[in-house]
């Protein structure tokens, strides 16, 4: 198999939205700041960078957007770590099967490195990988395509010969404007929402490595 896998990493390879969701609560309560209504959805996939600023309008100032951010992961990761973590079902078997088939695997989210290599040791995945490009790596959130070109990259990849996996509207985005294969997981949005993806599955496991080699071969045509 010659293409390479990107993963998403919330709400494609866990689910954590609502310890995030949890986490921005708590960060607000602290500051004593509002959060706008529908908030959530709409900063889902982005970069704390651009949320704070830009769906929140807290603060403009970047020290206070670097502090505010690196507190509200810090209190995510209490709250994942009250409420544990998993991967969503079908993860598991559906990395298996690109492993055992060679496809190389890598994480490519907005998420912090930190979350993510917390949560790869706590669930016993981080051998399904060969590497991760986070929120620190990057200059440019989704829906800037960087994340998952750097991501293509790190597996020696062109966009063309990747499949970007994805539940947020930003990172569909993101991978059509680079030139990705795209699979939108359902889940976090709709599935009439998803539009774009050039397929759209409930769970990982649905996919067969042959038809996503087929369907990286038809796009690529």
């Amino acid at each position: 198999m010659c293409f390479g896998a990107i993963f998403d990493w919330d709400g494609v390879i866990i689910d954590s939205s609502i310890q995030h969701e949890e986490g921005w609560e708590r960060l607000a309560a602290e500051e004593g700041k509002s959060l706008p209504e529908g908030h959530f959805k709409k900063s889902f996939g982005m970069k704390n960078e651009r949320i704070i600023p830009g769906i929140l309008k807290w603060t403009d100032d970047p020290k206070e957007i670097r502090r505010m951010s690196l507190r509200k992961e810090e209190l995510y990761r209490i709250i994942a770590m009250e409420t544990g973590i998993r991967p969503l079902d079908g993860v598991v078997a559906f990395l298996t099967a690109l492993v055992e088939a060679g496809v190389p695997c890598v994480i490519g989210s907005s998420t912090h490195r930190l979350n993510i290599e917390v949560s790869l040791d706590v669930m016993g995945l981080r051998s399904y990988f060969s590497d991760i490009v986070s929120a620190e790596d990057v200059s440019h959130g989704k829906p800037d395509p960087e994340v998952f070109q750097m991501a293509a990259g790190r597996i020696g990849r062109r966009p063309g010969q990747c499949v970007v996996f994805e539940d947020a509207h930003v990172g569909i985005e993101a991978g059509l404007a680079g030139g990705f294969t795209v699979v939108a997981v359902a889940g976090t949005h709709a599935r009439e929402t998803l539009e774009g993806a050039h397929c759209v599955v409930d769970r990982l496991d649905a996919l067969k490595v042959g038809d996503l080699a087929l369907l990286v071969a038809g796009q690529s045509n």
